[in-house]
């Protein structure tokens, strides 16, 4: 194995871990947030027991997710030396914004959100958790900034062989970037509110609580039902924005090989890369992949060589996969609702929605598959290929010892998370 391989490996491995905690920072602070300030309104002291127990499980999320995410930084200057070289004046300028100004923020906040209660008014209490789940979404608006580029570059000179900002508004309202944010914090909600639901559903099996978990239940469906739905509505715009700027992700993520059209999109799909064609399709819904992309045309992967097509049968699938997910997340969601004034009697859905938590990090996961595997072979789309980013001068056994290294780190901190999570969830709520 080359050093391209396993550092591509390496950051895929850390950057996936990483993902598994950041989607529930996303969503859980908002909810907690909402929950607090409903307390504040009502005086229903169940809504300051949920703020206290869902916080607990935050702020557990959180001090993991801040571990994992480090990492991922010094492999840019030891792995991608090449890479930060070129487009560091770029690059580099949304990640300093987003942690000298978002995580900042969100840190200072969090911190008084821990140790302010009875200490600060609870109004001033309420406005802290709202800052953290500001800070919190801006944080990835900046990161996502920064991955949007990538994919689509703008804003930008080639000047002594390096990419230089020349337009930092360019970049900021990049719209591969800003739908690239909404889809990317939508599935975090949905992450969020699968979280309540499921948590929720497994105490309402035990029968503990009820009328607690009741209304936690409700809150997490109805915010699970509204985000499964503005992703979805999100995704379609980001589809014609990938069909707009890297026809050849949209190619893959479709299984298209012939320039077609009128494109129809085919339900099932059996990709053959080896014979540049699919062995299956069925079910073809005539114009759909068309009207999906907004263009009467829609390239197939034949029309590019070879050596920049993505790989296709990973991406295809992924795609596939996020998509039924996605509409699974709004039939169990509506589901919740529906049954929601006997929900505690409903064994059969209360069970599928305790088991249902891990789908929406499947689904993000699978969603950044289709992103960066789809991106290949370029680390900046039609700019600066991969091969061509990695350090010089790491050797690859260097990069064998660090992912070792790295996996066991994190499967040790993976564990400790899982362990925490499950204890403090099963335990339940504490009276105030």
């Amino acid at each position: 194995m080359d050093t391209v391989l396993l550092s591509r490996i390496q950051f895929a491995a850390t950057a996936a871990f990483h993902f598994i905690f950041v989607p529930l920072t996303l969503g859980l602070s908002i909810l907690i947030a909402y929950m607090e300030t409903k307390y504040l309104r009502t005086g229903d002291r169940d809504y300051l027991r949920m703020a206290k127990f869902w916080g607990r499980l935050f702020i557990i999320n959180f001090a993991l997710g801040v571990v994992t995410g480090i990492t991922m930084e010094f492999q840019f200057g030891m792995n991608w030396a090449e890479y930060s070289r070129y487009v560091g004046d770029i690059f580099g300028s949304p990640l300093a914004i987003e942690a000298t100004v978002a995580f900042f923020l969100e840190s200072t906040f969090l911190g008084v959100w821990i140790f302010g209660w009875n200490r600060i008014s609870p109004k001033l209490h309420a406005l802290s958790i709202w800052l953290v789940a500001l800070a919190t979404n801006l944080s990835a608006l900046w990161i996502l900034i920064a991955n949007g580029w990538m994919q689509h570059p703008v804003g930008y000179v080639i000047n002594n062989g390096r990419a230089e900002m020349v337009d930092f508004w360019a970049v900021v309202t990049n719209p591969y970037g800003l739908l690239k944010f909404a889809h990317t914090v939508l599935s975090g909600w949905v992450v969020a509110g699968f979280f309540v639901l499921g948590i929720s559903a497994y105490h309402l099996l035990k029968k503990n609580e009820t009328e607690f978990f009741k209304k936690s239940l409700k809150i997490g469906a109805v915010f699970a039902l509204l985000s499964s739905i503005l992703v979805a509505g999100v995704g379609d715009f980001h589809a014609k924005e990938v069909a707009h700027t890297q026809p050849t992700k949209l190619a893959a993520m479709e299984s298209l090989w012939e320039t077609t059209k009128d494109a129809p999109m085919y339900l099932i799909i059996v990709p053959d890369p080896a014979n540049e064609k699919n062995s299956v399709e069925v079910i073809g819904i005539p114009s759909m992949l068309s009207i999906l992309a907004g263009q009467k045309e829609v390239k197939g992967l034949k029309e590019f060589p070879p050596s920049e097509r993505p790989p296709v049968t990973l991406t295809f699938f992924s795609f596939r996969l996020m998509v039924g997910l996605g509409f699974l997340f709004i039939i169990l969601a509506l589901w919740a609702l529906v049954k929601f004034k006997t929900i505690e009697n409903r064994t059969t859905l209360l069970r599928i929605l305790l088991w249902s938590i891990p789908l929406p990090y499947i689904a993000g996961q699978l969603g950044w598959i289709v992103a960066e595997v789809g991106r290949q072979p370029w680390i900046v789309y039609g700019l600066l290929k991969t091969a061509d980013a990695v350090s010089k001068a790491v050797e690859p056994s260097q990069v064998v010892v660090s992912l070792i290294g790295f996996t066991l780190f994190y499967g040790a901190l993976g564990l400790i998370d899982i362990y925490l999570l499950a204890k403090y969830a099963r335990k339940g709520p504490e009276e105030v």
